[in-house]
């Protein structure tokens, strides 16, 4: 049986809540309490507005809100260059090189099309799937695409949004076993989890995954 092992990457193989602190404090630093607060009204907006989290697009609406604030090119280049490695949850990179033993890892991710690669890149994770990825604007409506370029008999989708793995469960059915690792604050809202039918497995950590039976995930 041909696998493939979907892998979503925010708050599922790296702490995307602990990169969202560190910009958190530097806007503080930066601008102080009240702008740093409006930066992430208009982070909220851009995500109503596209459907994902766009980190560089509400760096842009706060330029157009505050054109004086020459500190600005402090925040971007933190982002840019962010340590993103740093922030990969301990064991992740471990159990991607375990999935590759029984099937094709692939990142199954959402995003912009500059930070998220790039995120991607400077984290390692790119690297240990081999290049496998694919960054949609909402994946849970693109799995024909996921299909065409990565035919299998079985999926395996990893992922911290009850939302998506639900959604996918309604697409594909038995043809995938969806892994909740309880990770990061959606994992952890009481009323998603309450909104949401459970997965097939469910993991308090990525690393998890290592030693998980895989044969326990076919079925």
């Amino acid at each position: 049986m041909s696998i493939v092992f979907l892998l979503d990457v925010d708050n599922t193989l790296l702490d995307n809540d602990a990169v969202a602190d560190d910009l958190r404090r530097h806007l503080t630093e930066a601008f102080g309490e009240e702008r740093q607060q409006r930066y992430w009204q208009f982070f909220e907006e851009i995500r109503s507005e596209l459907g994902y989290a766009d980190y560089l697009g509400a760096l842009q609406r706060f330029r157009l809100a505050y054109p004086r604030e020459t500190r600005l090119l402090e925040i971007s280049s933190f982002l840019v260059h962010y340590p993103f490695a740093e922030r990969v949850y301990d064991g992740a990179l471990d159990a991607i090189a375990r999935l590759r033993d029984h099937g094709t890892p692939v990142i199954l991710s959402d995003g912009d099309v500059v930070f998220q690669p790039l995120k991607v890149e400077r984290s390692g994770i790119g690297e240990a799937v081999r290049g496998e990825v694919l960054i949609y604007v909402h994946k849970e409506h693109e799995l024909d695409d996921v299909e065409a370029r990565y035919p299998a008999d079985h999926y395996v989708l990893v992922d911290d949004k009850l939302r998506i793995l639900h959604a996918v469960k309604q697409a594909w059915g038995d043809k995938v076993t969806t892994v909740f690792p309880r990770q990061g604050h959606y994992a952890l809202d009481p009323e998603q989890i309450a909104r949401y039918p459970a997965a097939d497995i469910t993991i308090e950590a990525i690393g998890e995954l290592r030693d998980l039976d895989l044969e326990r995930l076919r079925a």
